[in-house]
């Protein structure tokens, strides 16, 4: 009877697995494709691009000579900049974002044009330096530069 348990219980248990494997391969072929522009010099937009990665997205890598005028360009200004600007399905994700709440974004679809994480903070996706967290918001952004807490961690 043991034998015919754990032989049930195997079963069951891939099963499982190859429903797990099955939704998140569904989910990632959901999810639009990012397009990363970033200064050629930045070390740290290749840990962010590996964090949506590992959340599903696929990445495009764009280095760009000017990044600051291309940040302006898609209505990033000054206080909302990081280092890198993605596009996903239309709208601006500016900086160290995770994936999370890009993901909730492209749930809601608000109209805005994007969200940011401003600054580089210590322990958002791509800057993690161990135990070491600062807290930070994520703020949403509209063509008439208002911007609005969309998520906030505090540490």
């Amino acid at each position: 009877m043991n034998k015919i348990k754990r032989l049930i219980i195997s079963w069951i248990a891939i099963a499982f697995i190859v429903l797990l494997a099955t939704t998140s391969s569904a989910q990632a072929a959901n999810l639009p494709e990012a397009i990363m522009y970033r200064d050629p010099a930045c070390t740290c937009c290749g840990s962010w691009m590996k964090h949506l990665q590992s959340q599903g997205f696929s990445v495009k890598n764009v280095p760009v000579a000017d990044i600051f005028a291309f940040k302006h360009e898609q209505g990033v200004t000054d206080d909302l900049a990081s280092c890198h600007t993605a596009i996903i399905d239309g709208y601006v994700v500016e900086g160290h974002v995770p994936g999370d709440d890009i993901k909730r974004l492209l749930a809601q679809k608000p109209d805005i044009t994007g969200i940011a994480v401003p600054g580089m903070p210590v322990g958002t996706p791509g800057m993690e330096m161990g135990s070491k967290k600062d807290s930070y918001a994520v703020v949403s952004f509209d063509k008439q530069g208002q911007t609005k807490v969309f998520k906030q961690y505090s540490f």
